[in-house]
């Protein structure tokens, strides 16, 4: 017989870890023993990662949720290996060769390749991937056999560096470090470089370095997560108003404040802005018995216009609460 299953007690959890997803787990799998380590209520992730890359995953709890979509958008930068002269199915390591060719390139073709890359550029998603085709994934009609239209997107190539190559001998390779716009398929790029050098190519290793303000530094793996005490996995999130960098600040006073968090429009000084993050004190007793917080918390984002503040995503009153009782230093 099965032992019987631990029951988790859940918790109110708020805040961002910073996880380097191993190889091999899906992005949502390790949002989920990240949420069990943690025994989180509630998380979700800012945009996955394939199982077959590794690196920054920023996981988001609680009230943190609320600003997940933020970093759909970020740029991200990734450290990739190209092998050259082999075509794989899926454009990585995982599927099967489909075709191998004479690696004849010279330095200066793969630098000039790079600098062509390197901007603007159109990529047709690969048929192995999550984008979706009259509701069904690409991936699906992939493992039956099926290959569909695909329209380009066209994404940015900020920055593409190459790190070390390798053009003779068995294994044939680049690697680069590519900065790049949301939506890039780093597979695709690596394809499509291997097309232009004339002998194809797939990935072999992939790793997330950097999304948005998060850098690979900054991350926990799984293991050491787990080999963590309860109290110190808490200590590992960041707060809620790390996913706000680079949103302008504005503290309201606490009937503005009171205000602001019911939804409602407040007027000042205020220059035309699209991200704003706002802070306030908030009531930390009885109505009867008024009392602010002395420090302001976060109350949400916002944007501003014609001296309005309008409100965007809220923290509710219970999660700000619930992050001043995990905080104390905040409501001191």
């Amino acid at each position: 017989m099965h032992a019987p299953r631990t029951r988790v007690q859940r918790r109110p959890v708020h805040g961002v870890l910073l996880l380097d997803k191993p190889l091999g787990l899906s992005s949502n799998q390790a949002l989920q023993k990240a949420k069990w380590l943690l025994r989180a209520e509630k998380a979700g992730h800012t945009g996955t990662l394939d199982p077959l890359a590794s690196g920054v995953l920023p996981l988001c709890f609680g009230a943190a949720t609320k600003f997940s979509q933020i970093h759909l958008d970020a740029d991200k930068t990734y450290e990739t290996i190209v092998r050259l002269g082999v075509k794989t199915r899926t454009g990585d390591a995982e599927g099967d060769v489909i075709e191998t060719r004479e690696v004849a390139c010279t330095v200066g073709q793969v630098v000039e390749v790079l600098d062509r890359f390197t901007g603007p550029i159109a990529q047709v998603p690969p048929m192995h991937s999550a984008l979706k085709k009259d509701g069904k994934a690409l991936y699906e009609y992939a493992r039956e056999g099926e290959t569909v239209e695909r329209e380009a997107r066209h994404v940015v190539i900020h920055d593409l560096e190459l790190l070390d190559m390798q053009l003779q001998g068995d294994a044939p390779q680049l690697r680069l470090r590519v900065r790049c716009s949301k939506g890039t398929y780093i597979r695709t790029l690596g394809e499509d470089i291997g097309e232009a050098l004339g002998c194809g190519g797939h990935l072999i290793l992939l790793r997330r370095m950097a999304t948005g303000p998060f850098d690979v530094s900054q991350c926990i793996a799984l293991d050491a997560l787990e080999s963590l005490s309860e109290e110190d996995r808490l200590g590992k999130l960041l707060p809620v108003q790390s996913l706000l960098e680079g949103h302008e600040p504005v503290t309201l006073a606490a009937d503005d404040a009171g205000r602001f968090l019911s939804g409602l429009r407040r007027r000042g000084a205020w220059a035309d802005s699209a991200r704003v993050a706002v802070f306030g004190p908030l009531p930390v007793a009885a109505p009867s018995e008024p009392s602010f917080t002395s420090s302001p918390v976060l109350l949400g984002s916002a944007h501003t216009k014609a001296g309005e503040l309008i409100p965007g995503r809220l923290l509710s009153p219970s999660e700000i609460q619930q992050i001043l009782e995990t905080s104390p230093e905040l409501s001191s």
